[in-house]
């Protein structure tokens, strides 16, 4: 019976929890919606603005179905810090989960941080820091390409121009502890992660979305060695299942990246 239990896996995941469902519920509901348009959606007890539906839903896959932020603290009120806020659904996720966390919330691209501003003010989140500027290693600024929805980055192909940047090691070393570090910054993490490789040691939980630009050095060994380092157990996931990878390079056919892959690191 293993035949009927390969043809059935994906199906039985989808609905086999409550999270996995309402997943579903959404893809039907705005599935078909039109690309890059600013959309009011709704899930459980949140009302969103997005300015991009199909990135919405890919976020609440992550997010709320499979849960990847998930971690574990015996602190009441846990430091988190979202390096790459996005529209808030990291935020939400981190509110819900520890209503008491205090957050802060970095987002550069200012549109974005925009749409930030406004769901978490609009759901009544709370204790909650928004950060408006880069992630990066020092606060000259930093040349940044702006994209739709949850792209921009320092390596976007499009027309770039200088916003204001902060240096993460600065606010690391400012905490006492830090019970989640979440990284996704389209690329910049590399030399985030060097600048602030000897100021981790207060860091409980560490979340690396990284990513590999086409035409640049991949770099992902040593990001994995700032991991080791640092004395966290880590797991890498890709969260993909990419067909003939020796002739097809790219990640999802997307034209400026050839590797994106997520990195768990935890301490025991």
């Amino acid at each position: 019976m293993y035949w009927l239990r390969y043809l059935l896996k994906e199906p039985y995941h989808a609905l086999s929890s409550a999270r996995n469902r309402e997943f579903m519920a959404l893809l039907l509901k705005y599935g078909n919606r039109a690309r890059y348009q600013l959309t009011d959606v709704a899930f459980g007890a949140f009302r969103l603005k997005v300015p991009d539906v199909m990135s919405f839903l890919w976020q609440h896959k992550e997010i709320f179905a499979d849960e990847f932020y998930h971690f574990e603290t015996s602190q009441p009120q846990p430091v988190v810090f979202d390096c790459g806020a996005n529209i808030g659904m990291s935020v939400l996720y981190f509110k819900k989960l520890y209503p008491k966390a205090r957050v802060l919330a970095f987002e550069a691209e200012p549109a974005i941080a925009s749409l930030l501003r406004q769901n978490l003010e609009s759901n009544g989140v709370q204790d909650v820091e928004i950060v408006d500027k880069a992630v990066w290693t020092n606060e000259d600024g930093i040349w940044f390409g702006s994209e739709s929805a949850d792209s921009s980055s320092i390596y976007s192909t499009s027309q770039k121009r200088k916003i204001a940047s902060v240096r993460l090691k600065d606010y690391l070393e400012n905490e006492g502890r830090i019970d989640f570090l979440k990284m996704d910054i389209e690329g910049a993490e590399i030399d985030v992660l060097n600048d602030c490789r000897a100021s981790l040691g207060n860091v409980q939980n560490l979340f690396v979305e990284f990513h590999s630009y086409i035409g640049n050095a991949q770099g992902l060994a040593d990001v994995v060695k700032v991991f080791e380092e640092n004395g966290f157990r880590y797991y890498v996931d890709t969260n993909q299942h990419r067909l003939r990878p020796f002739t097809n390079h790219r990640y999802r056919g997307n034209d400026v990246m050839d590797l994106q892959l997520n990195i768990f690191g935890w301490r025991e």
